[in-house]
């Protein structure tokens, strides 16, 4: 049985109707990193904290930034100001952003460094993320939808395996084939934490929750099936068994090959599309009562003017008449004018009442 509070929400809110299966026009919109580098405000908040993980652990600057994107534009909906890394990080993981490098972690290699990691604490660090949840819920309208989210534990791991970013992951991929018993701990300890990080997220106050497995297309078929299909297959289980009716959002970035199975096994609600899935391809292949989310490139945002009015056009008119939030197939670029923010909206609006 659905919270009475969550159902008032899905009532008012356009976006979580779409995420539930309705159509709705115009079409409901967030942006992906829409609270970020590209906005002066946010620069402004970001001075205030010692460094990204202070701002992610201090609701008050948390809280503002989620904010300014809906404040500026009235999105439909305002996504936490976290990272994917803060369960790293609240699991006991070293982990560190340094300018110019991203996030740097002292890596996890072996199955003594998994026995290490404390998962009993991982609430009371995470606790600021849920209290930002908070007060974004209590000060936005019901027609704006807050959204809660999390790392896929594929990416995760790659992370926490290599110590930083990179193109091919070849350490936790290497380690995945090597002692895949060792590496399946490390998937199972992060698959439990994320399920209950989701849950006291949407306890919180989130409407719905999304999955971002950004590195998923680095694997073949077999290694997504286990490392990827699977685990978020048992979270969103777990979330649908505890919180009745929320929608889960599955990111699965690169992985065109394997979306449709995605889509079939995993029982994400929601599939969120990066920009090198065809529309024609998910609206052929997609079961046409799954709601999508995405997928306009980034750099038409960038460019605006003609070239974002034709990519607008052409997913909207591609997905017509589904259930659709639309979204960018990867997040805002720092360079995005903030004007564009405001253009995009226009033209999704517009393009929707046709």
């Amino acid at each position: 049985m659905m919270n009475p509070a969550v159902m008032e929400r899905v009532i008012h809110s356009p976006l979580v109707r779409v995420l539930r299966g309705a159509r709705v026009d115009p079409v409901p919109l967030w942006l992906m990193r829409q609270a970020g580098r590209y906005l002066p405000e946010y620069q402004q908040v970001r001075a205030e904290a010692r460094d990204f993980l202070d701002l992610c652990y201090r609701p008050e600057l948390a809280f503002e930034v989620s904010l300014q994107p809906v404040r500026r534009y009235g999105l439909d909906a305002a996504i936490v100001f976290a990272d994917i890394l803060l369960v790293a990080d609240a699991l006991g993981q070293r982990v560190e952003y340094q300018a110019g490098e991203g996030p740097v972690l002292e890596p996890i290699r072996t199955l003594g460094d998994v026995k290490r990691l404390a998962a009993a604490g991982v609430h009371d660090r995470l606790a600021p993320v849920y209290e930002t949840v908070r007060r974004l819920r209590a000060s936005l309208p019901l027609e704006t939808a807050v959204l809660g989210f999390a790392g896929a534990p594929w990416t995760v791991a790659a992370y926490m395996v290599e110590g930083r970013g990179n193109r091919d992951f070849a350490t936790p991929r290497r380690w995945a084939h090597e002692d895949a018993p060792a590496f399946g701990q490390l998937i199972g300890l992060l698959v439990d934490v994320t399920a209950e990080y989701l849950g006291a997220q949407i306890d919180a106050g989130a409407d719905a929750v999304q999955l971002f497995d950004s590195w998923a297309g680095v694997l073949p078929s077999p290694a997504y099936e286990q490392w990827c299909i699977a685990p978020v297959t048992a979270i969103v289980e777990r979330v649908h068994l505890s919180h009745p009716g929320i929608p889960v959002i599955g990111f699965s970035r690169t992985a065109s090959p394997m979306l449709a199975q995605f889509a079939r096994e995993s029982g994400v609600d929601v599939l969120s599309l990066d920009t090198a899935v065809p529309t024609a391809w998910a609206a052929r292949e997609l079961a046409p009562e799954t709601p999508l989310q995405g997928n306009l490139d980034p750099y038409a945002l960038v460019t605006g003017g003609a070239a974002l009015r034709t990519e607008v056009e052409r997913i909207i008119g591609a997905w017509r008449g589904r259930p659709h939030v639309f979204n960018l197939g990867h997040g805002i670029v720092p360079e995005t004018p903030p004007e564009h923010i405001a253009e995009l909206i226009a033209l999704v609006r517009s393009a929707s009442a046709r």
